[in-house]
């Protein structure tokens, strides 16, 4: 049980939930996507919110300012908390722009708000699970998707919900975090994205 508890919390690691996002966007866009836009885009994505943010942790390891990758103190999560918003910041002026949908804007831009008030409790003492803020903002997307394309994509929401159940369990089961912090955190990503929706119109 433990082994697969890590797999899930890899699998869904808030470093991915980007680049998630982005992947499954130009899979249920019904709009006419040049494979120049998809690459313009999640390459970008990949780099800027997978590669850099890892190798910066590694650094900041290194320099002592992280015990472990968990970032179990909330003390140690404000300097990856401030770098990750600094590079979905690049994605959301930099990138987004040259291969501009709207979508994918209003995407990034909750992960923005999630990061934010992740980063606030953090300063605060009160961290949040960050893969559960993770899944809840991929889950709310993909909701939001469904009703803004009318397309049935109930398979993908439904095992994006059960992916939801299992992270949550899974970050319980190896003791992360409690009840409390995980349902923080889920609300924090469903609700940031829901808020966005009526902008997508």
């Amino acid at each position: 049980m433990r082994f697969f508890s890590q797999l899930v919390s890899y699998l869904f690691h808030p470093l991915l939930i980007p680049l998630y996002g982005t992947v499954l966007y130009f899979r249920i866009t019904p709009k006419f996507s040049p494979l120049e836009m998809q690459s313009g885009n999640v390459l970008p994505v990949f780099i800027l919110t997978v590669i850099i943010p890892v190798i910066s942790m590694l650094i900041l390891r290194n320099l002592g300012m992280m015990q472990t990758s968990r970032l179990l103190r909330p003390q140690e999560r404000i300097y990856p908390l401030l770098i990750f918003l600094v590079l979905l910041l690049m994605v959301l002026f930099r990138v987004i722009p040259n291969n501009y949908a709207a979508e994918l804007y209003f995407y990034f831009l909750g992960m923005i708000i999630a990061t934010v008030a992740s980063l606030l409790l953090a300063l605060a003492g009160k961290p949040v699970s960050l893969h559960m803020a993770g899944v809840g903002t991929l889950l709310m997307y993909l909701i939001s998707l469904s009703i803004h394309f009318e397309k049935n994509i109930v398979l993908a929401i439904s095992a994006c919900t059960l992916c939801t159940g299992l992270v949550g369990t899974a970050r319980l089961y190896l003791q992360v975090h409690g009840r409390a912090s995980v349902l923080t955190g889920w609300l924090i990503g469903l609700l940031s994205q829901l808020i966005l929706v009526r902008f997508w119109f």
